[in-house]
């Protein structure tokens, strides 16, 4: 049994596709047996919600009377890229404020915009004979820009670690508060209903491919950075640490507070909730199979960061139904455990996933290029080098 690409957009255009969650489609998988669930099923969806550092939007705000070539950008006292031509700008999420520092970053800035606020814009130029203004200083709201959209780097990490702390003080990470001696455990992963844990050699997930970024329809743009196909893998295929990535883009205008969120981790800074959800075809049985794995069949690396060094010793894995039931053992002591990410969330993504696709007839789109396969590429390391070594 094989499906292609066109069959399933005909059946989502006729409103005739079979769509189920990743959940559901597992549970479908356990009562009837993958070959029937793969005949059954048309599309299956996917969701993710948790913090995802590299994350901004590129903003266009229009020219002034007299123009400026703003060189130097603040929007609610966030700093903002300032070499892009004349009013275009980069803000990222993970920016401090120059006032408030971490309480307020680039994140709270996209939130502010996405719930309608005015944002204070300041920008300093050195003036030329095009654009004379040499500073202003104003107000902007969302619809006042005349591009505004997300192009965030690096999202939907596939796996990451499960982080724990053996030193004898607590840890303020981009894994939250880590407490000494093996405290306490944190990880951050939708698990069985991740995006690209259900597929794990991007089969059907590429460049071009259309999804849901912060409650607006969006594509995945490029792999993203660090992009890791050669993590060490399972016997089902999947990676057992931090591997592939996307970089996605999507309208701002037509994105959801409800699906982005602003946060601040205590002793580390500014982030971003993101939910990403990414929509995967059925084409036959083998990708099925991983479709139906659950949080028992999937495992994550623990590892301990009270070693403060690229290479963290590794703990051993554990299962995320191990992880979501309050407590793993680590060295032979219980240790509890706790989500840094959002499960209920990530079911609401792909619930409403699903909804585009068999109400409002949101079709698939095929890749139009591959993202680097397993075997391809490795992250390489920053090396330290000093100018008589080179």
């Amino acid at each position: 049994m094989a499906k292609t690409w066109e069959e399933i957009n005909a059946r989502i255009a006729a409103g005739e596709a079979v769509v189920a969650t990743a959940e559901e489609f597992a549970d479908i998988a356990a009562a009837e047996g993958i070959s029937s669930a793969a005949k059954r099923v048309d599309v299956v969806t996917t969701g993710t919600f948790g913090p995802m550092c590299s994350s901004g939007a590129v903003l266009n705000f229009g020219h002034s009377d007299p123009p400026i070539r703003m060189g130097e950008i603040t929007l609610n006292d966030v700093e903002a890229y300032g070499g892009l031509a004349a009013v275009d700008t980069y803000i990222g999420v993970t920016q401090p404020s120059r006032t408030k520092g971490i309480e307020y970053g680039g994140a709270h800035v996209i939130e502010d915009l996405l719930r309608g606020k005015s944002v204070r814009l300041r920008a300093w130029s050195a003036g030329t004979d095009c654009y004379p203004r040499t500073e202003i200083d104003t107000w902007v709201t969302l619809e006042d820009l005349n591009q505004a959209y997300f192009f965030n780097p690096r999202n939907a990490y596939q796996n990451y670690a499960v982080a724990v702390n053996s030193s004898d003080r607590p840890l303020y990470t981009y894994l939250g508060t880590l407490l000494a001696r093996y405290g306490n455990a944190t990880y951050c992963s939708a698990g069985a209903l991740s995006p690209l844990l259900n597929d794990p050699t991007y089969r059907t997930i590429g460049v071009g491919s259309r999804i849901f970024v912060a409650g607006a329809a969006g594509y995945i743009a490029w792999e993203g950075t660090q992009h890791n196909p050669d993590q060490k893998r399972d016997e089902h295929g999947l990676p057992v640490g931090p591997a592939g990535t996307l970089a996605v883009i999507a309208d701002l205008k037509h994105a959801s507070p409800e699906f982005f969120s602003a946060a601040t981790f205590t002793g580390y800074g500014a982030s971003s909730f993101v939910g990403i959800g990414v929509p995967i075809p059925v084409l036959d049985e083998e990708i099925a199979v991983t479709l139906a794995l659950t949080d028992a069949d999937i495992t994550a690396t623990v590892y301990d960061y009270g070693v403060q060094r690229r290479s963290r010793p590794s703990l051993g894995q554990v299962t995320y139904a191990q992880l979501r039931s309050g407590e793993i053992e680590i060295e032979g002591k219980k240790v509890p455990t706790g989500p840094i990410s959002s499960l209920s969330k990530a079911r609401a993504i792909a619930a409403e996933l699903k909804r585009w696709i068999a109400e409002e007839r949101f079709e698939l789109t095929k890749p139009l290029q591959q993202l680097p396969q397993p075997g391809s590429q490795s992250v390489k390391p920053l090396e330290i080098r000093t100018e008589e070594a080179i």
